[in-house]
């Protein structure tokens, strides 16, 4: 039997190869055999990975055995030997998982070097400088990512070696003083680790490749993944690629480039370069980078190859590319190449401006832009009127459009604490780092002292959707003192900051913001994703002006109204207690009374607000607790209110106490309790769509929702009470209204009964925040306090809150449709939940052959997007 094969030669692989090769292992692959530079070396496998992890975090023999075999191979590609003290093979060593994470894992590069090696490169190139430039950053880079020795350590190393000579840059210190450099490491690593930094080549690969493995799972990575759905099982590919230099001098440089500008997405090739550096002088903002324009005085020969291939890649592709490349003594080459992170205003104009040019068609062009990206379209602007007032205290690169306001935080975790607590914050460092990214999750925005637009804060921020600017140099930081400088003026943790991540601007006081217009290539693109999906989107509101916000936003109904949160109004809570302290049915309905033309106009708002469009209202379904004083003073002052003893109503608030609320004494079981109640909404309910149908002619069809339902004996019960009054409302009126009556699908019960509750339900509704509850066992109010020990002990990969847990509680919602569809063929679906807004609880709600999602006003978009995604990954038509 063949042994199973883990790792690639670049020229033995293809594009198509990504789920094993991963994103960058495969488009090397598919680069060689395009015939673009570059420098050759092997990949080894995402089964590697897995294997690494089923093993004990241990890669096997055979591995290590196939990647020195395949080291052999690439020796003789490069004409080089790995470890010679004559002519030594030096490589990079980078991840490459099968969906693009940039910043998330770690790179080591200059792999090879050791006090021999070093010197043989001295000699080769004749530059000392650039031989011992690579070594000390060798040294630091391994420490830092395989040996976990602290990077901070190295960098203060080199300060002070720099201050000591008198100067700023790295590149003012020669030879001699990166020899010092080097023993300075070389003594630090010793001290920190208690033995040599190691000098076996053959030792620093495997080792830098089980970090490369490792950081797979580090906190980052993990926050990355579960923020884009990217499941741990695929695991990450490895990269070793031979190295070619852009630290030998003034004919040496590196870069990055994107084939469109990532920002706006204007049609023009955006890129940023370094002479004498490294790739990660450019990343991490160290240095501020130049335009690429300038490479043509420079090396107009390198600067045309350079455009050529960059079309070359776009071309092929047909997408945005986000390219790394080395010039090498004046010969260029290309590291990588994928698909660009791009703001999602950039997405959508490369998108409509792709089909327009005969690239890709709609359907395609469709898959381009994530549907998560389009939050950021929403996202605020600053109020013209508040910008008058507003002062200009620097400027920085406009990194990541939008605008950002709230007090400087210094650290990303004290960002990630002040937002918890509810605060806004805007994140301010010399430079961002991926340890950083919870930090740069919870900020409004991000503001840099160092870094270019290619930068790693650039580069995740605007993957995020978050504002940001970056480079901006006027900026004094002491992370010590937690303060900013600028032109005399310092700020502290408590002042506000206004960055505007459109201009760079940065203004040293708090701004308004406003809701952005959404038009021009928005409405192209969205148009197209309408036609395309088959999935309905409606939105959940419970008042005329989130209705309204949701119609803007394209919503093509209402699909959770929740009628309880009418009632917390101040001017209504008093009629709501005084029905919950009635002793007897007459009681009741005197306070119903009260609260029937509040209910009926709210309905009328809703009516008016969605037009045409169908409603779907759900009747009351909190506990009555929620609506009364628990507070012994406050009960008192209530009591007083309403004419009560305060033992009177001290009495009933403790009757109504439950111990398990959540499962209590609420949605249908109230409405059995106290029918009158779901008599008074119905009223409400029929009597608006009458008056609206009359005074402005939309023909309304009202869809009632009786919510918790369990058992269908419950649901007629509650119905019967529903069609009795309605019909005789419409008769009384003389009137031809159609209604329907449904309900929500939020118990277990429920969903293994649907073909029973379908016989009298015209509608399923899954409420998937009761039924992820009532299937799990937790609360989700509470499981924030334990599902983070679940993530770190990989039992879960994700908030089941936040996307649909379609194993179980899917399972639950695809069994109820069939039965559902089973006795009423018919039947309408939908869901209401929060997972209705998320993207793959979205196209799974697809794909069980939902008619409908329905989320927050904010979210239809994103829902919009992922149901035609949806359609398009599997068509329904």
């Amino acid at each position: 039997m063949q042994n199973k094969k883990y790792v690639y030669l670049f020229s033995e692989g293809t594009g198509k190869m990504k789920e094993l090769l991963g994103g960058k292992g495969a488009n090397l692959a598919e680069m060689t055999i395009l015939g673009i530079p570059v420098p050759q070396g092997f990949t080894v496998t995402t089964e590697a990975c897995n294997k690494y992890y089923d093993d004990g975090k241990v890669i096997a023999q055979e591995i290590i055995d196939e990647i020195h075999k395949t080291m052999t191979k690439l020796e003789t590609i490069s004409g080089k030997k790995f470890g010679s003290v004559e002519n030594p093979l030096l490589v990079s060593v980078r991840s490459g998982a099968r969906a693009s994470m940039p910043g998330m894992m770690d790179t080591i590069l200059n792999l090879g070097l050791n006090d021999d090696t070093v010197e043989a490169m001295a000699k080769l190139t004749g530059n000392p400088r650039f031989a011992y430039d690579s070594y000390r950053r060798f040294i630091q880079m391994f420490a830092d990512v395989v040996m976990e020795v602290e990077k901070r350590n190295f960098e203060n190393i080199l300060d002070e070696v720099k201050e000591a000579k008198g100067v700023k840059l790295d590149t003012e210190l020669d030879a001699d003083d990166l020899k010092e450099v080097v023993k300075k490491f070389k003594a630090f690593y010793k001290e920190a680790k208690g033995e040599e930094f190691p000098s076996d080549p053959k030792l620093q690969l495997i080792e830098s490749i089980t970090a490369v493995f490792r950081s797979w799972d580090n906190p980052r990575a993990i926050v990355y993944r579960r923020m884009n759905d990217i499941p741990s099982s695929w695991g990450t590919a490895v990269n070793v690629q031979a190295m070619v230099f852009g630290n030998k001098g003034e004919t040496s440089g590196t870069g990055v480039a994107f084939s469109r500008n990532p920002s706006t997405g204007e049609k023009k090739i955006y890129a940023e370069y370094l002479m004498n550096a490294q790739g990660e002088d450019v990343v991490a903002g160290i240095r501020t980078p130049e335009d690429i324009s300038t490479l043509e005085q420079r090396n107009p020969e390198v600067y045309k190859q350079f455009m050529d291939i960059v079309h070359t890649l776009e071309n092929h592709y047909k997408d945005m590319q986000d390219m790394e490349f080395t010039i090498e003594d004046g010969k260029l080459y290309f590291l990588q190449t994928r698909n660009g992170k791009r703001t999602a205003q950039a997405a959508l104009k490369i998108a409509v401006d792709l089909v327009e040019e005969g690239m890709c068609t709609k359907e395609e062009a469709i898959l381009k832009v994530d549907p998560k990206q389009l939050d950021s379209l929403l996202h605020p602007a600053f109020d013209a009127a508040d910008m008058k007032a507003a002062k200009v205290i620097a400027k920085g690169l406009p990194a990541s459009p939008g605008a950002a306001c709230g007090k400087i935080t210094f650290t990303a975790e004290e960002a990630k604490e002040r937002a918890e607590k509810g605060e806004k914050v805007v994140l301010v460092r010399l430079e961002t780092s991926p340890e950083d990214i919870e930090g740069m999750v919870a900020a409004e925005g991000i503001l840099t002292v160092r870094g270019g637009m290619t930068s790693h804060a650039a580069v995740v921020a605007r993957g995020m959707g978050t504002c940001c600017v970056a480079g901006c140099g006027d900026l004094k930081v002491n992370e010590e003192a937690k303060t900013v400088e600028v032109n005399g003026l310092v700020l502290g943790q408590n002042d506000y900051l206004s960055i505007d991540g459109s201009t760079g601007n940065v203004y040293g006081q708090a701004i308004k913001t406003v809701e952005p217009e959404i038009t021009g290539y928005f409405g192209t693109f969205m148009a197209w994703a309408d036609e395309i999906r088959t999935l309905k989107v409606r939105t959940n509101a419970d008042t005329p002006r989130d209705a309204q916000q949701a119609v803007k936003f394209g919503a093509e109904g209402i699909g959770l109204c929740r009628t309880e949160h009418m009632f917390f109004d101040e001017n209504r809570i008093s009629a709501m207690r005084e029905m919950i302290v009635a002793k007897n049915e007459a009681e009741r309905r005197k306070a119903l009374e009260k609260l029937l033309p509040m209910q009926r106009e709210d309905f009328e708002g809703l009516y008016e607000a969605m037009e045409y469009r169908p409603v779907t209202i759900r009747f009351l379904d909190p506990p009555l607790h929620e609506f009364l004083p628990h507070e012994d003073e406050d009960i008192r002052a209530l009591a007083k209110e309403m004419g009560l003893t305060f033992e009177e109503l001290k009495a009933t608030v403790e009757s109504l106490h439950e111990f398990n609320p959540m499962m209590g004494h609420r949605g249908c079981r109230l409405a059995v309790s106290y029918p009158e109640i779901a008599e008074m909404q119905t009223r409400a309910v029929i009597e608006a769509a009458i008056n609206v149908k009359a005074r402005k002619g939309y023909n309304i069809v009202p869809e009632i929702m009786i919510p918790l339902v369990g058992e269908v004996k419950e649901l007629k019960y509650v119905k019967d009470v529903v069609t009795r009054t309605a019909d005789a409302i419409i008769k009384e009126k003389g009137v031809d209204l159609k209604y329907m009556v449904g309900t929500m699908i939020e118990i277990p019960r429920a969903a293994l009964t649907a073909d029973e509750i379908a016989k009298e339900a015209e509608f399923f509704s899954f409420g998937t925040n009761d039924l992820t509850q009532m299937t799990f066992g937790f609360s989700r109010d509470d499981a924030g306090n334990f599902l983070k020990h679940y993530y770190d002990k990989k039992i879960y990969e994700f908030d089941p809150f936040a996307k649909l847990d379609q194993t179980g509680v899917g399972q639950l919602v695809q069994m109820a449709a069939e039965k559902g569809k089973a006795t009423r063929p018919n039947i309408k679906l939908g869901i209401c939940g929060e997972h209705g807004g998320d993207p793959s609880s979205v196209e799974f709600c697809h794909n069980i052959g939902l008619n409908y999602v329905s989320c927050s006003p904010f979210r239809v978009p994103v829902a919009r997007l992922a149901a035609a995604h949806a359609e398009v990954k599997n068509p329904r038509k």
